[in-house]
């Protein structure tokens, strides 16, 4: 029997099928049944599917404040926050007003909007490294762009990168990466011809020695370095005294863009990032995330010089239809203004050091190896003797122990990163009740161990 369709589902929609499906009826385990069939995976992004801690991934209907509610009606204390962007915590009454006003005047125009303009003002007031920016629809757009400029502003053919710091689905920059490639095994990537890997040299993080030789073996050559000022794809490594500072001493020597992929870590840390935490300057900077409030958004921008090869002014082309996209902008600007006026960083940092101290007096009464890096609002776990400061030492970690906590938590109404190489995040949401319930939970995962 042939079914058309278009008339299947036109008949579907009239009786409120289709519609009650998509709404979350089915539980988490036949939606994951039912996307299995048509999406690789079953995911969309592969550190969603849950393979490197076992069982089915939930499929969450609805978010507000802290918490998501799951299509089986599981409600979770949330630490991944859609991976950062949730500062303010889920559904924020002043970004959803912000979106629903600019929703009235339309959803895409495909024309410069006023928002761009309010956006490009605010970053540039923010960021002290940002003389000029351009809109992207996504941090990997941002990395990506930002590393072809960086080649057409020196004319040199090579980057460098840090084992373990992703950027994106770059070709380029899929040799050693974190997040999930690291999750899934594959931290160089099938599909990245060998021409393509050979043009990126690969330093250690926390390693300057190593990184001086590598540009010295290299010279004239390097076009830009690109780093997570805090890499936070293969869980968080703080950066050691004065690394940060060596980065720029070492690209200034050699002609070479620095790039800080802020996309984590912009707005999240402070408004100017982290650059508001030290004085380390980069040439150019890639944000991302709480920028968009929530909505696909990306930006990189810099020094006036460098950004002004960009096309239509220089010979660097980038472009994106919905770039600037009045919808993002307008949930971007809400968010990172809420962030200007109550300047909620202090407390941030006492929710995140809660949770850190919890996690570590949790373990030091069982006598279990456990590191808690955490920097504002965010934290990892690494069940490791050692003090993790590079790629090799992170994988070194326990995962096995990782993914009991992390069972143990979801079990119990808390849900921390799907990867024993992600970082969590707390939003001011989490104050009050949600933060004491899920120090309760955490406390009592690590001891069940």
């Amino acid at each position: 029997m042939q079914v058309n369709f278009p008339l299947a589902l036109s008949s579907a929609l009239a009786e409120g099928v289709f519609s009650a499906r998509c709404l979350g009826v089915n539980s988490s385990e036949q939606l994951f049944q039912r996307a299995l069939a048509m999406i690789p995976g079953g995911v969309n992004s592969p550190v969603r599917a849950f393979r490197s801690v076992g069982g089915t991934p939930f499929f969450t209907k609805s978010a507000n404040g802290a918490r998501l509610t799951t299509a089986d009606g599981q409600e979770l204390i949330d630490f991944v926050l859609t991976w950062g962007p949730a500062i303010h915590g889920h559904n924020d009454p002043e970004i959803r007003n912000a979106i629903r006003d600019a929703l009235d005047r339309g959803t895409s125009f495909g024309t410069p909007n006023p928002l761009e303009v309010e956006m490009a003002e605010l970053l540039l007031a923010c960021f002290p490294a940002v003389k000029k920016v351009r809109m992207t629809n996504s941090g990997t757009e941002a990395t990506m762009s930002a590393i072809r400029l960086a080649r057409g502003f020196t004319g040199r053919p090579k980057i460098i990168k840090f084992s373990g710091c992703y950027h994106g689905h770059v070709d380029s920059l899929l040799v050693k990466a974190g997040s999930g490639a690291l999750t899934q095994g594959n931290p160089d990537s099938a599909g990245v011809t060998p021409g393509t890997a050979a043009d990126t040299l690969v330093a250690e993080y926390n390693n300057l020695p190593a990184l001086a030789a590598l540009f010295e073996a290299n010279v004239g050559q390097v076009a830009g370095l690109i780093v997570e000022p805090f890499p936070a794809n293969v869980g968080l490594i703080l950066p050691d005294a004065g690394f940060l500072a060596g980065l720029r001493e070492l690209c200034t020597k050699h002609g070479t863009v620095l790039i800080f992929d802020e996309v984590m870590t912009g707005f999240r840390l402070s408004l100017a990032g982290t650059q508001g935490l030290h004085t380390v300057v980069p040439d150019l900077v890639c944000m991302g995330k709480i920028i968009g409030g929530g909505l696909p958004v990306g930006a990189f921008g810099g020094k006036a010089e460098i950004m002004d090869k960009l096309a239509p002014l220089g010979p660097v082309y980038q472009a994106g239809t919905l770039s600037g996209n009045p919808l993002a902008m307008a949930a971007g600007l809400a968010a990172v203004r809420k962030l200007q006026r109550e300047n909620p960083y202090p407390r941030l940092e006492v929710l995140g050091q809660r949770v850190r101290d919890t996690l570590l007096a949790a373990a030091k009464a069982k006598g279990i190896p456990l590191q808690v890096p955490q920097v504002g609002s965010m934290f990892s776990l690494f069940f490791n003797t050692e003090k993790v400061r590079n790629y090799d030492q992170a994988i070194a970690s326990n995962g096995d122990l990782y993914r009991k906590v992390f069972r143990y938590a979801l079990d119990h109404g808390v849900y921390l990163a799907p990867s024993p190489y992600e970082t969590a995040f707390l939003s001011t949401a989490h104050e009050g009740k949600d933060i004491d319930q899920a120090c309760t939970v955490l406390d009592a995962a690590v001891r069940a161990l």
